[in-house]
């Protein structure tokens, strides 16, 4: 069976291996690539000069690569923002991890 591209080069974790909170994990770190997203959009909007062959195919291509790279930093955990939003929720869940986690998609 084939995984998906944005699984390929991350490391699972013991909890996202098949732990009882993986979709809170999972949830945290599509919330760290949108985080990494919007601050590539930002970054890329700051042009210095016109682009001779920008093109709204070019754009298009530079969007999905950049969400690429999105997804594969955020798998990393590199920038922490996944692990602060995962700890103040485990924070709020308490006791009900075991039994909330694994259902939320």
């Amino acid at each position: 069976m084939t995984s998906p591209i944005s699984s390929i080069g991350a490391t699972p974790t013991p909890a996202a291996a098949g732990g009882g909170d993986g979709g809170l994990r999972k949830a945290a770190e599509a919330f760290e690539a949108v985080i990494l997203r919007q601050l590539m959009a930002s970054m890329r909007q700051a042009k210095l000069g016109d682009d001779i062959l920008g093109s709204s195919a070019t754009d298009n291509f530079r969007e999905m690569a950049d969400a690429r790279t999105a997804d594969s930093l955020a798998a990393m955990r590199q920038f922490g923002i996944a692990d602060m939003v995962e700890r103040q929720f485990r924070g709020q869940l308490g006791g009900h991890a075991g039994r909330i986690g694994g259902g939320v998609q």
